[in-house]
């Protein structure tokens, strides 16, 4: 997690950065496996060198992207929780309840499906 204190220290609403710290942080205790870095200003996570999901912040939501193919996959429950979202990437609205349930399974599925990913972003 302390990768992430510059980008946590960025939030000037304290709410918001409590709950994107929560989000964080249960990420970082659900897959201990994946590694954490920042790139692009925004924290990610990997695992063996691939990307598996990056989070990003703006003033009403905050953003997940976990690449277009994993989008795909869970279209219909991102629309059933109520997000809105972009090929890439879809928006929590800072006043929404997460989804953790949904969020755990887009994890589970992009280390899954990139098992054998020899690149950071799917070809």
């Amino acid at each position: 997690m302390s990768q992430f204190n510059d980008f946590l220290q960025s939030f000037e609403n304290d709410k918001h950065k409590e709950i994107m710290t929560d989000v964080l942080k249960w990420v970082v205790e659900t897959f201990p496996e994946l590694e954490t870095t920042i790139k692009w200003n925004q924290p990610m996570f990997t695992h063996h060198g691939t990307f598996i999901i990056a989070f990003s912040k703006s003033k009403q939501h905050f953003s997940i992207a976990p690449e277009a193919k994993c989008m795909n996959a869970f279209n219909e429950r991102i629309n059933v929780a109520g997000y809105s979202q972009t090929n890439n990437l879809f928006r929590i609205k800072w006043t929404q309840e997460i989804d953790f349930n949904l969020l755990k399974d887009m994890i589970h599925y992009n280390i899954e499906d990139k098992a054998n990913c020899t690149t950071f972003w799917r070809s």
